[in-house]
């Protein structure tokens, strides 16, 4: 034990691991993004997993209500949250129960020792304390009086009534974390001036708490480390914290202004996708007209409508939303208008597990309407490359005349990680196939020779009138026609359109070797955890595990084939049942695609991962 803080040297690490959990109003993902976005402001790399229960407020105290949020910092590569802790602050039984399983044996738990009250302890289904029972012995738990001393903080401040105070608490422990880990306390105090400027009683209690639990740890002796985590080196350039929802929704608005188009959304609000409208809403001074519809029918619907008045339109959902839009959806692709339906997919089927995270969309998007109604599917792998795969999408539906589905999960639309801000003339061209002249010869259904992307006829235009709905058109002047061989001709173009993206996209590349004894294949919001796993097996010496991360699922780059030749052994890894691996087998039926399935609503842990990888090479 330290008597004489003067002594203390600060441990340097290279990273840390930790986890806020507490009751669903105890404040846990204020307090994780306060610490995020300190961290980043510092220079760390980071990443992020909020973590809450479905329910808007479950019932105090119990198991199933626990709320969380994980951040991974680190003076190096960061990708993923992290597998196990370093610490983890408790602020009740439940959330003591429910995440001590994470916390690396011999490290530390911060409690806040009032909650262990009888009642909370049988709502945690705690037979006895296990603060007092010897069950943490393999730990180093910081008992704190935290609500008691909260209180003690804040005695003088006037206005405050006893549910204000109680909240304030979360800070206590944030002040307590900023502390260890060297952390200026100046970027939250700051965010408390702006949040709360009309409200001064709540920017003196938050702060008074965040100053008491920053000087308690400072002098604890119970505490008998600070860490020191050294800023991470980037690449040059001007940097933000980012949530994918908020880059998905930039990079919507970064594409609108490449194009020349303005931007509609029509959207239906839903778990985990909403932010993606609240964000858009906010930029209504770059032209983005946002309607919130009655259901989901209509939000597409009406994005339909602007699609064929001339906007870049998008439509934002979860995956009974998908399941809701399918028909629309259909109309869109026989129109051949463009069109970017965004699913943020969460656990399910029907409601399922709302705010938790899962990739079991998958085959809705490839299939999920009636007739031959082939469309664009790509994915977004990152919260920060959700901008990226945003702009592609649009890019993308407005060059070939075809809807895009965009894939994110709960997982990378709620974390975040530090971006690079881009600048709008930095980024690729966007060519619309809007018409502008006519000729006699002009028809609704001429084709680019290349891409086989029709004309965008924009209503109101002299000369450019034409039929549209949902009837079979005639391939040539989009007039209703049931003649059977326009219809299969009209069929077969559709799906050539689609497969002729292929050479307008990336082929894919694979990560640590070329070829080998294992490939491992991963799509979408797993790509941190599969990454991180084989880099850390290949840094233990297993150099022939290769690694190919799938942005692009309909078409699939054309060097697919290619790549799985090069690999003895291959394994698909995904947050379903196999739902990719299916896809692959249908297109690649010569090759055995081994599986790797998790179902828990929670993204892959690095130690599950390399084990699995292990067995198929050791």
């Amino acid at each position: 034990m330290i008597s004489d803080k003067k002594k203390l040297q600060p441990e340097v690490v290279e990273a840390v691991v930790i986890r806020f959990v507490g009751d669903s109003g105890d404040g846990m993902q204020l307090t994780g993004t306060q610490f995020s976005d300190t961290s980043a402001m510092f220079g760390n790399d980071i990443a992020t997993f909020p973590n809450y229960p479905s329910e808007i407020r479950a019932p105090q105290g119990s198991l199933y209500g626990v709320s969380g949020f994980q951040v991974h910092i680190g003076s190096v590569e960061v990708s993923t949250p992290g597998d196990n802790l370093d610490l983890l602050v408790a602020m009740n039984p439940a959330g003591l129960k429910t995440n001590l399983h994470a916390l690396k044996p011999g490290h530390t738990i911060i409690v806040d020792s009032d909650a262990f009250s009888k009642k909370n302890l049988e709502k945690a289904q705690y037979e006895t304390n296990p603060l007092e029972d010897g069950s943490l012995e393999n730990y180093r738990v910081i008992q704190v009086d935290m609500s008691s001393l909260t209180k003690e903080a804040l005695k003088s401040v006037e206005g405050l009534d006893n549910k204000s105070i109680t909240r304030s608490k979360n800070m206590f422990a944030l002040g307590m974390v900023y502390w260890m880990y060297g952390r200026s306390k100046d970027y939250t105090i700051d965010f408390f001036n702006k949040k709360f400027k009309l409200k001064p009683h709540l920017i003196e209690a938050n702060t008074k708490v965040l100053n008491a639990g920053y000087f308690f740890a400072e002098t604890l002796e119970l505490i008998p480390n600070a860490y020191t985590i050294s800023p991470a080196k980037m690449n040059p350039g001007t940097y933000r914290i980012i949530m994918g929802n908020t880059a998905t929704a930039w990079g919507f608005l970064a594409a609108a202004e490449k194009s020349g188009l303005e931007l509609f959304l029509g959207s239906y609000p839903i778990t985990p996708a909403t932010d993606i409208l609240h964000e858009l809403v906010k930029h209504k001074h770059f032209g983005v007209k946002a309607f919130q519809a009655e259901d989901e029918i209509a939000g597409i619907a009406s994005a339909i409508g602007a699609s064929f008045a001339g906007d870049l339109a998008i439509t934002t959902t979860s995956g009974p939303g998908l399941a809701l839009k399918g028909e629309a959806l259909g109309l869109a692709m026989i129109m051949e208008l463009p069109l970017v339906v965004v699913n943020v997919q969460r656990g399910g089927p029907s409601t399922g597990l709302p705010t938790k995270t899962e990739q079991s969309d998958l085959l809705q998007a490839m299939y999920g309407r009636n007739g031959e109604s082939p469309v664009i599917v790509i994915a977004a792998s990152t919260p920060a490359n959700c901008f990226q795969y945003a702009y592609e999408a649009a890019k993308l539906t407005l060059e070939h005349m075809t809807p895009v589905i965009l894939l994110t999960d709960g997982y990378i639309a709620n974390g975040s990680a530090p971006w690079k801000i881009k600048s709008v003339d930095d980024l690729p061209e966007i060519k619309p196939k809007i018409s502008k002249y006519t000729s006699e010869n002009w028809h609704p259904y001429d084709r680019d020779e290349n891409t086989l992307a029709r004309n965008w006829a924009i209503p109101g235009t002299a000369g450019l009138e034409h039929r549209i709905g949902g009837l079979e058109k005639d391939r040539i002047t989009g007039n209703v026609s049931q003649a059977p061989e326009n219809h299969q001709k009209m069929t077969e173009i559709r799906a050539e359109k689609i497969k002729r993206v292929q050479n307008y996209i990336p082929e894919i590349k694979t990560e640590f070797a070329d070829k080998g004894d294992l490939l491992v294949i991963g799509w979408g919001g797993t790509y941190g955890s599969l990454h991180s796993a084989v880099k850390q097996i290949n840094e233990e010496g297993y150099k022939n595990i290769g690694f190919a991360h799938f942005n692009y699922i309909n078409p699939l780059p054309k060097n697919t084939e290619e790549v799985l030749k090069r690999f003895k052994k291959i394994i698909v890894c995904e947050l379903n049942n196999g739902q990719f691996a299916k896809i692959l087998k249908i297109n690649f039926n010569k090759f055995d695609f081994l599986q790797f399935n998790k179902i828990q609503g929670l993204p892959f842990g690095n130690n599950e991962l390399i084990g699995e990888f292990k067995k198929l090479v050791d």
